[in-house]
């Protein structure tokens, strides 16, 4: 199996080479390529990236769904892997995506963990075990083999926002998904620069609107419009 590991990214020249490295390490001599797909970066996430070993290419259109889809058509692997930046992933990684699709998986995903001890953020982490959409989000990284990934023709770049949700629905209705039960480490700094209730709030907010089919232009003006970006 080859994987494909895509990464896209804005302004993220902090987390980009230490999860190149990561990938690289724990992938122990089986065929990867990471491709970092960026949306025009005004920091130095290009640069830093290129130098980790990556393959960047700076996506015409901005927004994940846009990026990841860009970067896909330059993928040679089996199996594409989503990652955002700032994730922690999990080093048996290759090992577990290998194994899922083995098992007739053609898409699957982490569990997750904070990296932090606060306890409040457990029950958050507790809940991505269970097989349902709300629990879902592409922090939890995505795998999909390159078949069905055609299949769906990509991501819908209608969604500006809850890609992650709507290729899951989609996933769903023709294929296996697995939820691996290992977790991979996200970053806490939403809930630090909010209170857990505000975050809950917005979460479930944006869910609700994706639900209802709002614009998603609306769910994310809005959904920016009730945290605290710092």
């Amino acid at each position: 199996m080859k994987l494909s590991i895509i990464i896209p990214t804005y302004n993220e020249a902090t987390n980009i080479a230490g999860l190149i490295n990561d990938l690289s390490e724990h992938a122990r001599g089986r065929q990867i390529e990471i491709i970092v797909s960026d949306a025009g970066s005004k920091d130095a996430t290009m640069e830093v990236a290129a130098k980790a070993g990556a393959v960047v290419l700076k996506s015409p259109n901005p927004g994940r769904a846009a990026q990841m889809n860009y970067a896909s058509r330059f993928a040679s692997g089996d199996v594409l892997y989503f990652v955002h930046a700032d994730v922690g992933i999990h080093p048996d990684y290759f090992q577990d995506i290998e194994n899922a699709v083995s098992e007739g998986f053609g898409a699957g995903c982490y569990r997750f963990q904070f990296d932090t001890d606060r306890a409040i953020l457990k029950i958050n982490s507790y809940f991505t075990r269970f097989d349902r959409l709300m629990c879902r989000g592409g922090d939890q990284t995505l795998f999909v083999t390159r078949k069905l990934f055609d299949q769906l023709d990509g991501f819908d770049e209608y969604y500006s926002i809850m890609e992650d949700y709507d290729i899951i629905i989609r996933i769903r209705k023709i294929a296996w998904f697995s939820i691996i039960p290992k977790n991979v480490t996200v970053s806490a700094r939403k809930y630090e620069n909010n209170s857990w209730l505000r975050v809950q709030v917005a979460n479930l907010t944006a869910f609700a609107m994706f639900y209802l089919k709002k614009d998603p232009r609306h769910i994310a003006l809005k959904y920016k419009s009730m945290l605290d970006y710092r």
